[in-house]
């Protein structure tokens, strides 16, 4: 399945993430794609609403991994400064999305090899400076 939305702002965005993790089930994995400075972040912490996670999410840029307990729990990884994957050997990361939870990575290009194949994937595509295009596909229906 596949979803399109057109944003305007940063609070669409949100609202976006939003209604995106109140849909998202134990163990899904969502990997956001996009440039820097297009929202991943802000649709990130949209998605930590919908969890039901109500402290301010900020992006793990140096940490690499936050962890927030919710309803669900929520797993946030970013891989922005990850130059190969070899950095990422002796991190285990991938234990965390066989947890109980949901877990989104920014950056998810960067450990493209390690990903599993059954999950969301969101694309977000600058239109200008105010608008982003937001595509969401599901690995089910």
């Amino acid at each position: 399945m596949k979803e399109v939305f057109v944003t305007n702002n940063p609070e669409e965005t949100l609202k976006i993430g939003k209604i995106l993790g109140e849909k998202a089930r134990e163990g899904d994995l969502i990997a956001i794609y996009g440039d820097l400075g297009t929202g991943k972040t802000t649709l990130s912490k949209g998605i930590a609403l919908g969890l039901g996670i109500s402290e301010d999410i900020t992006s793990p840029t140096f940490s690499l991994m936050e962890i927030y307990k919710g309803q669900k729990t929520f797993y946030h990884f970013d891989l922005y400064r990850i130059e190969s994957e070899n950095e990422l050997n002796n991190l285990f990361f991938e234990e965390y999305w066989e947890k109980d939870g949901v877990s989104v990575i920014e950056w998810p290009e960067r450990a493209s090899s390690r990903l599993p194949k059954n999950r969301i994937e969101v694309f977000i595509e600058y239109i200008n400076d105010f608008q982003r295009r937001i595509t969401i596909e599901y690995p089910y229906n």
